[in-house]
């Protein structure tokens, strides 16, 4: 059997195994599970649920069993019970210290499933009778290891939100593909040039089901591709009290072609990504039809999963006999779209003419010319040419829409600002729901007991609660520095162990295994840096002046060592040479036991680094950093961050928790604003880094070190985690759309038909809208805080006051006669002139500042049942 652990046999014998497994065909197949002694019987429950992912006990409780084998099995509870040495399990059996700890946590397991009081239930017991309330569509999840079905953040960040929605209470359910390969195993060759890797997931050794229908056969969904139908069935992941749902192609009515649809995460060519997110969208929607599951609203975490909003509306059409645009306005109101992308190259765009092959049958089923449906994914509907984006039909589609930090709403609004003409940047419908991370999950288990007892057990079961941190001002700062101590040696271990395995898989001498056993100083500050290798992200700033970065690590009285790891996209070739740079500045001499790269990123390595680091490292191009949460796992472990003012740490850094790289400048020579950035950094490491890490009292502790790391953790593990950013989700966007989707779609869509046919009413009629003149406004020259009045008259032509709304835009004027910082004041309507011409009239009005100021008049269309605040292309501005 091959084992999932990333070092148990080197690359070339796996590569041989699982040749020789796809050289035989079965004539007929059957599964096997883990046989277990019926008092041990409660395992198979805590290992099919990956609820043991973010709980030390059960994790615990399987490395009791056998420590060595959860390693080798990649830290799989199922593969390990299924190959556990049968003597080990009747040693179990003999240790009734063993059972009573089984039963206790079984007893907390059996609690925490029930959920008896919950956030969700407490906040909102009127909806808490409802499930499940959303469904959470992402194209990769990265709930823990051993389900390599994730590629980095994105996923990473969707497995968080899965696992605060389950302790929240939060009744959501996910839906995702499942890939026979999942991402890539990293190597470095000779060169120290990135190798790829893929080994398959054997999902019958997985912690999943297949799910089954009724008559206990897997249920299935079928999509009709060009040509031929496209079978896919559905497996289950239990993660705690959410269920994920996962795709799977690669079955016997398949052609060789399409089983592979879901074979490799982000793997293919183009039409091989329009499959997958066509699997992805449009078959978990189906799938979730199959399984009798039926959301109220859809979250689309990012673009990839967008087809399932056309899918809905086909549905809705079809269901109740509506029109598109009936259909739309219903389907709308429940949708949510988070994009994470601030660079317009990370979308994905399909070619018109692969649109066709497609989604031909859905022109069709939709009644709209093949024009109008492409214009729902292109910027400018008019150009039948300009390839289909599959974010700019979620922003058209969804009701809500965010970027996922303040900076990157603020981006986003001035990416699509093109989407909605004469908006102003600011009222562009995009906001924002900063990230989080789950802190169960990557917070290190001496840092857990630690909280534990300064903080009380609150602090896990309501991270998001400002009092429960301000409690770490008393914590011992001994103490405090001792924990963390303790996992800067671990991290030191760890890094030789692995650094000794890329040796070894390499053919390296005897000598230098024995030097990778000395390389780094558990002592030393130790910088991090792991993430994805793209080139914005700029890996190698801090290598760019050598002999200063020699001076600064190998001071003797105040050593420095850096550790990386990450992987570059197989297709991006810079990213790999970024790679190549650091593995030939660690092989110098003086650089060799300072500065290290750690091969084959997953999660079990981020985990020692965010855990085991003193500072964190990060250096992307502003404003390219949607938002990155590796830096928030370091916060909760006690380590400082140290970044250029992008993404979260924009709106979180504070000199007193950490260090900001620059202050937000930006050049348009990317050579000189590498060169400004990186002369920054290396002063802030002697300048500031380095003496607060090497002053020592007389007890021999940082204390100007340690109040920043309780500083940290006093002012941002309040924000920064998923449980504060779930909750802002279901607040601010899940409830309010399942309620407007309720409403619309009420009493066979009523609603939905009536915002409809007064839509169609205002478009026919808003040529003939327009300001006329203001009819009173200030007269003379005011002073501050006089009050004044402005009237206007507004030319409705057929329709009423009442559908529209009038708002008075007033502010400074600056040197090119522009307003600015202006405030929106909104106009009543106040009666009709002699021709009936309505009126409306801003009164009591303030100006609370001196200088020249300016005002004009908008008007757009109201309706209460709008689920965005302005319809595109209907706006008149005086």
């Amino acid at each position: 059997m091959l084992l999932h652990n990333r070092g148990i046999m080197n690359y070339q014998e796996e590569k041989s195994v699982l040749a020789y497994q796809d050289t035989l065909e079965p004539i007929y197949t059957f599964t096997t599970t883990p046989s277990l002694p019926a008092q041990l019987e409660r395992l198979r429950d805590l290992a099919y649920n990956f609820y043991w992912a973010w709980n030390h006990d059960i994790i615990l409780l399987f490395r009791q069993l056998d420590s060595d084998l959860w390693e080798e099995t990649g830290h799989n509870p199922v593969l390990m019970l299924g190959t556990i040495d049968q003597a080990k399990l009747k040693a179990a059996m003999a240790d009734d210290g063993f059972l009573a700890q089984l039963e206790r946590i079984s007893h907390h397991f059996d609690a925490y499933v029930a959920g008896q009081s919950t956030w969700f239930k407490r906040s909102h017991s009127s909806f808490a009778a409802t499930s499940p309330i959303v469904a959470y569509f992402s194209a990769e999840f990265g709930v823990t290891e051993c389900l390599s079905i994730f590629a980095g953040g994105l996923g990473v960040l969707a497995g968080d939100h899965l696992k605060s929605a389950s302790d929240l209470g939060v009744p959501l359910i996910g839906v995702g593909l499942l890939y026979q390969q999942g991402y890539f195993r990293q190597y470095l060759n000779e060169a120290g040039w990135q190798q790829e890797n893929y080994v398959d997931n054997d999902f019958y050794t997985l912690p999943i089901f297949l799910e089954q229908n009724a008559a206990g056969k897997p249920v299935k969904i079928a999509l009709d591709f060009p040509g031929r139908q496209v079978v896919a069935r559905v497996w289950r992941a239990q993660v705690g009290r959410v269920s994920l749902y996962l795709l799977d192609t690669n079955v016997p009515e398949n052609t060789a072609e399409d089983r592979r649809i879901t074979h490799q995460l982000y793997g293919g060519d183009n039409e091989m990504r329009l499959k997958q997110e066509f699997v992805l969208g449009i078959g978990g929607f189906r799938a979730l039809e199959q399984l009798q599951i039926t959301p109220t609203v859809y979250h689309m975490n990012e673009g990839h999963s967008a087809f399932l909003a056309i899918e809905r509306i086909r549905r809705l059409m079809e269901q109740y006999k509506l029109s598109f645009e009936e259909a739309r306005e219903a389907a709308s109101a429940g949708l949510v779209f988070t994009t994470h992308t601030p660079v317009p190259a990370g979308h994905d765009y399909f070619p018109p003419e692969l649109m066709d092959r497609y989604f031909t049958p859905y022109y069709n089923a939709m009644q709209l010319p093949r024009k109008e449906f492409l214009a729902l994914g292109c910027k400018v509907p008019e150009n039948e040419k300009e390839p289909f984006c599959m974010t700019v039909l979620a922003l058209r589609m969804a009701a809500y829409s965010n970027g996922v930090s303040r900076l990157h709403g603020n981006v986003s609004r001035q990416m699509w600002q093109s989407l909605w003409p004469g908006v102003p940047q600011s009222e562009i419908p995009i906001g924002h729901i900063t990230n989080g991370v789950h802190f169960l999950s990557w917070i290190s288990r001496e840092m857990k007991q630690l909280y534990d007892r300064y903080l009380g057990l609150r602090w896990r079961r309501e991270p998001a609660e400002k009092a429960v941190w301000e409690k770490a001002e008393h914590i011992a700062t001994n103490e405090l520095w001792l924990t963390h101590e303790r996992r800067r040696e671990r991290l030191v271990a760890f890094a030789r162990r692995r650094l000794r395995m890329q040796l070894m898989q390499r053919g390296a001498t005897q000598a230098e295994l024995e030097a990778a056993d000395e390389v780094l100083d558990p002592e030393a500050l130790t910088i991090g840096f792991s993430r994805r290798f793209a080139t914005y992200k700029r890996a190698t700033l801090i290598l760019r002046d050598p002999d200063r970065l020699a001076r600064i690590l190998n001071n003797p009285e105040c050593p420095v060592q850096i550790i990386f790891a990450g992987k570059a996209h197989p297709k991006d070739e810079p990213g790999k040479t970024l790679i190549q740079q650091i593995i030939g500045m660690a092989r110098q001499d003086r650089f060799r036991r300072r500065l290290v790269f750690l091969e084959d990123y997953d999660m079990s390595v981020a985990r020692y680094l965010v855990q085991g680091a003193d500072v964190w490292l990060n250096t992307p191009l502003r404003p390219r950093e949607a938002s990155g949460t590796s830096g928030m796992k370091a916060v909760a472990n006690g380590v400082l961050n140290m970044s250029i003012l992008d993404g979260w740490w924009d709106e979180a850094y504070q000199p007193d928790v950490g260090w900001a790289i620059g202050r937000q400048e930006m050049y348009d020579n990317r050579e000189y604003q590498d060169a400004i950035e990186a002369e920054n950094l290396y002063g802030l490491l002697e300048r500031e880094v380095i003496p607060t890490f090497y002053d020592r009292s007389a007890d021999g502790l940082p204390r100007r070190w340690i109040a920043h790391i309780k500083a940290n953790i006093k002012q941002l593990c309040h924000f920064f985690n998923t449980h504060r950013m779930v909750e802002d989700y279901t607040s601010n966007f899940y409830l309010p759309a399942a309620e407007q989707f309720r409403k619309l779609t009420a009493d066979n869509m009523t609603r939905a038909k009536q915002l409809t046919a007064w839509i169609k009413h205002v478009r026919e009629n808003w040529e003939k809208v327009r300001v006329e003149l203001v009819e009173k406004g200030p007269a003379k020259d005011l002073q501050v805080g006089e009050e004044f009045s402005i009237q206007v008259r507004v030319h409705l032509g057929n329709l009423n006051p009442e559908d529209v709304e009038v708002m008075l835009y007033l502010g400074r004027m600056n040197a090119a006669r522009k307003i600015v910082e202006a405030r929106k004041i909104p106009m009543k309507f106040v009666g009709g002139d002699y021709e009936w011409v309505p009126v409306y009239e801003a009164s009591n009005i303030i100006c609370e500042h001196s200088g020249m100021h300016g005002y004009t008049v908008r008007v757009t269309p109201k309706h209460e049942d709008l689920t965005k605040p302005f319809l595109p292309g209907l706006i008149v501005w005086a």
